[in-house]
């Protein structure tokens, strides 16, 4: 047994989680034994700074989490970086000095702040060159979870991330006996820049799970030669693939939590019948996990560091830089597995909560790697319509429905001029009333069709009442209560309780085949900034016109996701934009400035991306 997986193939697999739930169970109580030969029995701490003052210190530091010691980026000396703890209603002091080579930063994830604090370079400040001291100095408005990362480059890949736990001044309303912060990252042996060549050269370079010829003989087994060439047609038109979940996968990437990988697993202690609160953190640069404890429910009380009305789960999805606080009660004095995978199932990370550290828990199987359909083409409103089989339907009828896949090159047509579109999709006015979302339908325009944009979203759904791809079916599957945003109410009531004055819509378009990333079909260097006037209550409606997920951003100001709630508007950081779907949440321009807007998908953002600017 040590042999099989002290190999380097297999220990590879085993370090990313490729396959491992499988072995595990063939090679019967391996998990146990393998954790007790290849680590010490111990609870695993993590540096921590709590106080007012602040020295982080940006630098280079060896680690080796898979057999090859490569260079990460740290600070002072950590990956992922101290856990900051900070007090509501305090001033903090960071004196953040780069000992890099190069220009770096730090954006303080979710905090309200003052524009000139944010620490994006070329819009908040001018970045910290190599060598030098910049000082970050603001008051905390907020309590909750909450992380730091840098936003230079591709440095938040390289380990440059961390959390942040802010106390509340008035008592909390969450009770619990003990806390946990959990940090999920995904780390690569290869530099950023070379995994970001290889994807602007070949798109699915990363995927190793395309059909083959076996799969293609398993379907014409199941559903016949005609359905099957009729399925296969419709892709193999598009150019597009059922399989194209990430773009980054377990096969260069290695999942972590709190810096431990999942052969060794990251260990936290608890009591029986004592309530512990987990606060889990998304800090990935490109991977959404799905988050599970076998045998205990997990109380999500908070998400993006606000509190919410509780709601109990077996499950729920991460996008990248989301929050979640979760509370869980275990009742045995057993070992209980923190299970976190990926979204394409390639591959997880894992921890063990165990009253002793000599205790360990049994590691869950990955689910199957689910596969796009029609929902995730922004079709499923198509689905229904009167005499229309979606099944049956060709790709040439399905181009005069309207149900466009990238055949816009149709001679002398002005597609800004086309019935029911649009120049401008700032100058929407509003309709619906503030909580509910918007009721308009997707419109496209002109710089939404080329070969920049392989599709387009005609018939998106809400995505408040969907889970996400691969957890859809859960509770019939495996009977697994799945979140999603339609479960998040507010705690507190909303405070800004106006409609909203205008609408902005906006489209999340790309080309998948050739890696190009973008808003409304231009990319953040072709795009003007858009503006916001001080103190306007304003709604925008993202339509997800690409068939992977996407977490956006906005800095500085909060996010109020609507959930059909108008009275407890949740306050959300990150939006996860599920595929092929819509969204609407409203914005209270409450802060002057220059600020970030854009998906988190690390290698997405330099296309996907805008500049807020609010005066």
């Amino acid at each position: 047994m040590k042999e099989i997986i002290n190999s380097p193939l297999n220990r590879r697999k085993f370090v990313t989680g490729v396959a491992a739930g499988g072995l595990l169970y063939g090679l019967g109580g391996f998990s146990n034994s393998f954790a007790n030969t290849q680590a010490q029995a111990k609870f695993h701490h993590h540096p921590t700074l709590k106080g007012k003052q602040f020295n982080l210190d940006i630098g280079y530091m060896p680690v080796n989490f898979t057999g090859k010691q490569r260079l990460a980026t740290a600070v002072n000396g950590s990956v992922p970086c101290p856990t900051l703890y900070w007090q509501e209603g305090d001033e903090v002091t960071l004196r953040v000095s780069n000992k890099l080579k190069h220009s770096s930063s730090i954006h303080w994830h979710g905090i309200i702040l003052d524009t000139q604090m944010d620490g994006v370079p070329g819009l908040s400040f001018d970045g910290i060159d190599a060598g030098k001291t910049f000082v970050y100095k603001f008051k905390v408005n907020q309590s909750g979870t909450y992380w730091y990362h840098s936003h230079s480059g591709f440095q938040e890949q390289t380990g440059m991330y961390g959390a942040i736990v802010i106390y509340p001044k008035e008592p909390d309303p969450v009770s619990y006996d003990r806390e946990h912060v959990i940090v999920l990252s995904d780390w690569s042996d290869e530099k950023p820049e070379k995994i970001y060549r290889k994807l602007k050269k070949m798109s699915d370079y990363y995927n190793f799970r395309e059909r083959t010829s076996l799969d293609l003989f398993e379907e014409i087994k199941s559903k016949g030669v005609k359905q099957t060439y009729k399925d296969r047609k419709m892709w193999n038109k598009m150019r597009m693939s059922d399989r194209d979940l990430s773009d980054v996968t377990g096969y260069t990437y290695t999942y972590l939590m709190n810096g431990i990988t999942p052969d060794e697993g990251w260990k936290g202690q608890f009591k029986k019948g004592e309530k512990v609160r987990l606060r889990i953190i998304n800090a990935s640069a490109m991977t959404l996990f799905d988050i599970r404890i076998p045998g205990l429910k997990m109380k999500v009380v908070a998400a993006d560091g606000q509190n919410i009305e509780p709601v109990t789960v077996d499950e729920f999805r991460m996008g990248v830089a989301e929050t979640y606080d979760v509370i869980i009660e275990p009742k045995e004095d057993s070992a209980y597995t923190i299970f976190a995978q990926s979204i394409d199932r390639t591959g997880f990370t894992r921890g063990i909560l165990a009253p002793s550290a000599e205790l360990n828990a049994q590691v869950p199987a990955m689910d199957p790697p689910p596969l796009l359909g029609m929902r995730d083409m922004g079709m499923a409103g198509m689905m229904n319509m009167k005499g229309m089989d979606m099944k049956n339907m060709s790709m040439k009828s399905m181009d005069r429905k309207g149900m466009d896949m990238n055949h816009s090159k149709m001679k002398g047509m002005d597609h800004a001029k086309m019935s029911g579109m649009q120049v401008s999709h700032d100058e929407m006015k509003t309709s619906g009333k503030a909580g509910f979302g918007s009721q308009t339908k997707p419109t496209h325009v002109k710089t939404e069709f080329g070969p920049h944009v392989d599709m387009r979203a005609m018939s998106p759904q809400s995505g408040l009442n969907d889970p996400g791809i691969g957890l859809r079916n859960n509770m019939k599957l495996y009977g697994r209560k799945v979140l999603t945003y339609a479960d998040i109410c507010g705690l507190a009531e909303t405070e800004d309780k106006r409609d909203p004055s205008r609408e902005i819509e906006l489209h999340l378009t790309g080309n998948m085949s050739r890696y190009m990333w973008s808003i409304n079909g231009i990319k953040f260097a072709d795009a003007d900034p858009i503006q916001l006037k001080y103190g306007e209550r304003v709604r925008i409606t993202i339509f997800n016109d690409t068939m992977m997920t996407h977490p956006i951003h906005l800095h500085g100001m909060w996010s109020e996701l609507e959930t059909n709630e108008p009275k407890y508007i949740p306050k959300k950081h990150t939006i996860n934009v599920q595929t092929g779907s819509k969204i609407s949440y409203l914005v209270t321009a409450d802060a002057r400035g220059r600020w970030a807007y854009h998906c988190h998908l690390l290698y997405h953002m330099p296309g996907m991306f805008r500049e807020v600017r609010v005066s």
